[in-house]
């Protein structure tokens, strides 16, 4: 004869399978849809102009995660004919974000190839038109070079900008039932003086996003910031 404790507890763990069901995300979103990055993104704008090139920590690699996380990569030099200053861009997406798999965050990628990181903080990148991008710069020291890093990762509307954030927000996003895609948008420069590439990683953000087509901002930035720059 079934007590009526088991009954209870049989009960309670199929309301919590139904739950765990009910909750299970369903709905693929995608702000890039079926664009490419390549195209979004231009190759030159104003004195800039650039090359494709590989990234050095590897993250494109062949047979790594990171080949399974990211559906497209975009790897750029840009120079400036100008000054002759040059920015690394790396934008990489993946088309949904889940619990396997989620975008990787510079601070954990630099230490893994060796690299010490003497600064780590958020900060407010100004784009313009009084918005901001909550994102984070990074300092990082290598047996060949230091590089001035900036970087911002986007989750669906969401633009988290820490690993804990990151978290939050993916099950935010998971308790609407949606499967969100992702971007990862990381600029960086080599030199000694970190707080004066910063600036200049800033000044060139700001440039590349005003080249981006006002209906494909939303895909580096989400839909409200990308909103806000439009000419009112």
């Amino acid at each position: 004869m079934i007590a009526r404790r088991d009954l209870l507890i049989g009960g309670a763990c199929v309301a919590a399978a139904a739950a765990g069901t009910a909750l299970k995300p369903r709905r693929h979103v995608s702000l890039l849809g079926k664009g490419s990055l390549a195209t979004i993104v231009p190759a030159s704008f104003g004195d800039w102009r650039s090359e494709d090139t590989g990234d050095p920590l590897a993250i494109n690699g062949p047979e790594t995660l990171s080949a399974r996380l990211y559906n497209q990569l975009v790897a750029r030099v840009y120079r400036n004919e100008r000054s002759g200053e040059q920015v690394f861009m790396l934008l990489a997406y993946g088309g949904k974000q889940t619990d396997q798999l989620q975008l990787h965050r510079p601070e954990i990628c630099y230490p893994a190839f060796g690299f010490t990181l003497l600064r780590n903080e958020p900060m407010d990148l100004n784009i313009g038109k009084g918005v901001e991008i909550p994102a984070r710069r990074i300092l990082a020291d290598g047996e060949d070079r230091t590089e001035s890093v900036v970087y911002w990762s986007r989750m669906g509307e969401f633009l988290p900008r820490s690993g804990g954030e990151q978290r939050e927000d993916r099950l935010r996003i998971a308790l609407q039932g949606i499967i969100s895609d992702g971007l990862l948008s990381r600029f960086s420069t080599i030199g000694p003086n970190p707080d004066e590439a910063w600036a200049r990683i800033e000044i060139f953000v700001a440039s590349l996003i005003a080249s981006v087509a006002p209906a494909y901002r939303k895909v580096l930035i989400g839909t409200e910031r990308a909103d806000r720059l439009r000419p009112r």
